[in-house]
């Protein structure tokens, strides 16, 4: 079980108390662990996922009841990636980083955020995100993928998932918009918190460019480069809240 700093408040399900595995909070932030090993994670059913992907045990749960309204509505969703801990994020870096023979460091570097992650600072770690259908912003333009992400930005806010990657019109920083990447907030948001209180640049160290993190200001405009409203416990409480009033048997 991951040992967290504090208790997260107002979740809509318990986490395990019986997990035998204790990892200590920094590292399972920074995706240090064996998720595969872990109580706190399931394995993704294959009806849900186009390949063998583990997600947070709350998430994935929450994931489930979404994938169930949507196939009401004939939206098929599929997960195609799920977490990736510290090394899984490093051997994409790594391979990202050696193909760009022809950049300067940082020059790499700024290409490879637009849609990578550094090792160590990618949400992917929590088990809490999901990258859905396709990898490409243009699927969801048009036909089924214009369908699928319409549904999701009118639906899945029900069920906890956000898209955190955005336009970035409206000012946010860090990585480009992606639409097939959706957050299960009500536990990613603690997180977040957790990290900008436990993680410091030296400790984001040992792949390509990991000197670079603190001049590129990787934690504020990377870590921390999603919608405002979505970075803080509060936002966990109203969301919580609202879900209670909408599932009462009042509201229907």
């Amino acid at each position: 079980m991951i040992k967290t700093s504090r208790i997260i408040v107002c979740l809509l399900f318990s986490l395990s108390a019986a997990a035998q595995d204790q990892i200590p909070l920094k590292d399972f932030l920074m995706g240090k662990f064996d998720y595969r090993a872990s109580s706190d994670f399931a394995r993704v059913e294959e009806e849900h996922s186009s390949k063998p992907v583990y997600l947070h045990g709350v998430a994935y749960k929450a994931f489930v009841e979404m994938f169930e309204a949507a196939k009401k509505d004939s939206i098929h969703l599929k997960i195609v990636s799920g977490t990736r801990n510290f090394s899984e994020q490093k051997a994409i870096w790594d391979r990202k980083w050696n193909n760009l023979k022809d950049l300067e460091a940082s020059e790499k570097l700024i290409s490879i955020l637009e849609f990578s992650a550094m090792p160590g600072t990618s949400r992917h770690h929590w088990g809490t995100e999901v990258d859905l259908n396709n990898l490409e912003n243009s699927y969801f333009d048009e036909g089924r993928g214009k369908a699928e992400y319409e549904w999701l930005l009118k639906h899945a806010a029900r069920f906890g998932f956000y898209q955190v990657y955005t336009s970035q019109n409206s000012g946010r920083t860090g990585y480009q918009e992606e639409k097939w990447h959706w957050s299960y907030l009500p536990l990613a948001a603690q997180y977040l918190e957790d990290y900008n209180l436990l993680v410091t640049y030296e400790q984001i160290c040992n792949f390509h460019g990991s000197e670079l993190a603190s001049k590129h200001a990787i934690i504020a405009n990377y870590v921390n480069g999603i919608p405002q409203e979505y970075r803080s416990l509060s936002f966990i409480q109203k969301h919580s809240q609202r879900l209670a009033q909408e599932k009462s048997p009042a509201a229907e």
